[in-house]
């Protein structure tokens, strides 16, 4: 299989792919495919399909019996047959797909998977029956099917515990975002500030830009016009995504609750305790919609690396925490002719605080687990990277690092490879690395790491004082490393 000239990026997620559609060996094999909706998952498959002449079926919300016709229909077209083919069953259709492999590997995708299931929730099972480890109709045949789908909490259920497929899938394919790096790139935007601030509205999810029309700005002064003509256009396909995004997921069947849940973690509640008195339900009552916001690929759960059991939850998807957090409390306003260009002024300062600072963290988080140099960390043995809070007995109060990374868990006394702070509108100063020294030390009293090596990094998108840059380039140590703009987004 060829990688399509027209694919962005992917190319880890395709070879996966082919390595799957084209593989020889004997007897049919089962892929799961999965990913948050608009990552592109169905042109992957679409164009695995085509380079392979496999079957595509894209399943369509409806009963059983019209799910099982529209099947039987796009099988007759594939195969070159006169007339729709009318199964009885999906057991007869899915021994129909075991067919088509017993010459030579032959790929079969039906995605939205969910939809069928929804109408026949015998199918995981009756799937499972096919490819029973033993049964002629598997063994003889080379049919590589995948099953995708982007309702993430019925995908998930496939394949756990004790659930039908368990232990079937020879393929586990997940398509994510892109990294805040490929978003620019796939945007094609130069001026890394632009790209950041489009980051916070948009992330990485490629689908956007078609919802755009292929809009982007055209440079950092047109940002405010983008939001404008594109986010907050009542007539443009972004203005309602956050919401459709929330009713094509089956398992949130309060959608009330569950958007309050995210405006709360959206504003800054990002605790349980926190999210329950923003939402005026008993912490109790949470453990269910937080589970499945994050099974859903709405909300992460962060541990806090240095405190057991103090778990913050944050937005996934920034689209959604620019809505919840922007949008949302307006939307009435917005939806009125002529008013978006009039309700964006005063939505920006919201838009700073609430979504584009918390963005640019993860943004600086990411740059450690993704293109940190080892030379700039010390070393490329990393275990978890996240944020962590200590406790400041002198001053009582919290200490809160934005960035932090663990060596692994080798049953040693474990590395504090680093610790940092990110700011997007602030200027850095030594105020901010004396802040690090001691957040260094205290961790090392407290939490018994070995901080020998310990980097300090201070990010920022506004600059950092003439002193700040003179203590790092006088050789005061290769502990202090700064991150500006540039080096996020060029730099290791």
């Amino acid at each position: 299989m060829e990688r399509p000239v027209d694919m962005f990026d992917r190319e880890e997620e395709w070879a996966a792919l082919a390595g799957f559609c084209e593989d020889p060996t004997p007897g049919a094999t089962l892929g799961v495919v999965t990913g948050r909706r608009r990552q592109g998952k169905s042109f992957l498959l679409d164009a695995a399909c085509e380079q392979t002449g496999g079957l595509y079926h894209q399943a369509l919300e409806g009963t059983a019996v019209d799910s099982l016709r529209l099947f039987g229909a796009r099988f007759a077209e594939h195969v070159g047959a006169a007339a729709p083919l009318a199964f009885d069953s999906w057991a007869e259709a899915i021994d129909a797909v075991l067919g088509l492999g017993r010459q030579a590997p032959t790929t079969v995708v039906i995605d939205e998977f969910p939809y069928l299931v929804k109408a026949a929730p015998e199918l995981p099972s009756v799937v499972q029956a096919a490819f029973g480890p033993r049964r002629p109709e598997r063994t003889g045949s080379r049919t590589r099917l995948i099953l995708c789908g982007s309702a993430l909490t019925v995908m998930g259920r496939l394949l756990a515990g004790s659930a039908p497929l368990r232990g079937r899938a020879a393929l586990e394919l997940v398509v994510p975002s892109l990294d805040f790096r490929l978003a620019r790139e796939f945007w094609g935007i130069d001026d890394h500030r632009l790209a950041a601030q489009m980051h916070a509205v948009v992330g990485g999810t490629p689908a956007y830009r078609d919802f755009a029309h292929g809009d982007g700005p055209r440079g950092i002064d047109d940002f405010d016009a983008w939001v404008v003509r594109t986010v907050l256009n009542r007539n443009s396909p972004l203005f309602r995504e956050a919401r459709y995004l929330l009713a094509e997921e089956p398992d949130l069947r309060e959608p009330g609750l569950y958007s309050s849940v995210l405006a709360a973690v959206a504003t800054g509640a990002v605790t349980r305790g926190a999210i329950a008195n923003a939402v005026g339900r008993p912490t109790g009552d949470l453990a269910h919609p937080l589970t499945v916001l994050a099974d859903a690929g709405f909300l992460a759960k962060a541990d806090d690396l240095l405190r057991d059991r103090r778990p913050v939850w944050r937005i996934a998807e920034p689209l959604i925490a620019f809505y919840h957090a922007v949008m949302r409390p307006v939307f009435g306003r917005l939806e009125t002719r002529g008013q978006a260009a009039r309700t964006w002024p005063g939505r920006r300062a919201t838009f700073a605080s609430q979504v584009l600072g918390p963005n640019f963290e993860e943004i600086c988080r990411a740059w450690v687990a993704l293109y940190a140099d080892p030379a700039t960390l010390g070393t490329d043995d990393l275990g978890d990277i996240g944020h962590g809070t200590i406790h400041d007995h002198e001053q009582r109060a919290a200490m809160e690092l934005d960035v932090l990374a663990l060596g692994p868990a080798d049953g040693e006394r474990r590395r504090l490879v680093a610790i940092g702070e990110a700011k997007w509108g602030v200027e850095m100063g030594l105020e901010h690395l004396n802040r690090l020294r001691r957040a260094r030390a205290l961790i090392e009293r407290t939490n018994n790491l070995d901080v020998t090596d310990t980097r300090l990094l201070l990010f920022s998108a506004t600059g950092f004082t003439d002193d700040l840059r003179a203590a790092a380039a006088a050789g005061s140590g290769p502990d202090i490393v700064l991150g500006d703009l540039h080096r996020l987004y060029e730099g290791g």
